[in-house]
């Protein structure tokens, strides 16, 4: 198995692992642009997954700087993280790998939850929380645009 071939799955868990819905997220956009990804993924092209994931993206967002917002290593936060990391790992997989695309990008995103939740905690005690929520949106968007950027390609439907 040659690693740089699933690095995109490896990095969009990362991504996952601080901001569940954003690599749904940032997987739709792409689509949206026009963009393919290497593994197929038929929820990508379903309507109603496409405003539930730019929704749920988007709602997160907000939601995350909320004083009840609960820590992301609740389980319902870690399901979430499983399930959207597994998911996107295997669309950004190549053919053939998306099983160990899902896997890898989910065995990345769990334990780094819990090393991006203790960064958080750190700098919601120094900037406070909206800010640093502001701060680690800006970076983990950021991230996972730049993945799935890099791990799609031009589709070629109509061209």
């Amino acid at each position: 198995m040659e690693i740089r071939r699933l690095l995109s799955s490896l990095l969009i868990g990362a991504v996952a692992s601080a901001r569940s819905m954003t690599p749904m997220a940032s997987l739709v956009a792409a689509r949206l642009a026009g963009r393919s990804v290497p593994g197929s993924l038929a929820l990508l092209d379903r309507p109603a997954f496409k405003v539930g994931a730019l929704a749920l993206g988007v709602g997160e967002l907000f939601g995350d700087k909320m004083k009840t917002a609960p820590d992301r290593t609740v389980f319902l936060g870690l399901l979430a993280r499983v399930m959207s990391a597994g998911i996107a790992g295997a669309a950004l997989a190549p053919k053939g790998q998306v099983r160990t695309g899902a896997a890898l990008a989910v065995v990345t995103a769990v334990p780094l939850a819990y090393l991006t939740l203790a960064a958080r905690k750190r700098a919601m005690v120094r900037i406070g929380q909206t800010r640093s929520g502001l701060i680690e949106d800006l970076l983990i968007v950021a991230a996972g645009a730049a993945i799935v950027a890099a791990g799609t390609s031009r589709s070629r439907r109509g061209r």
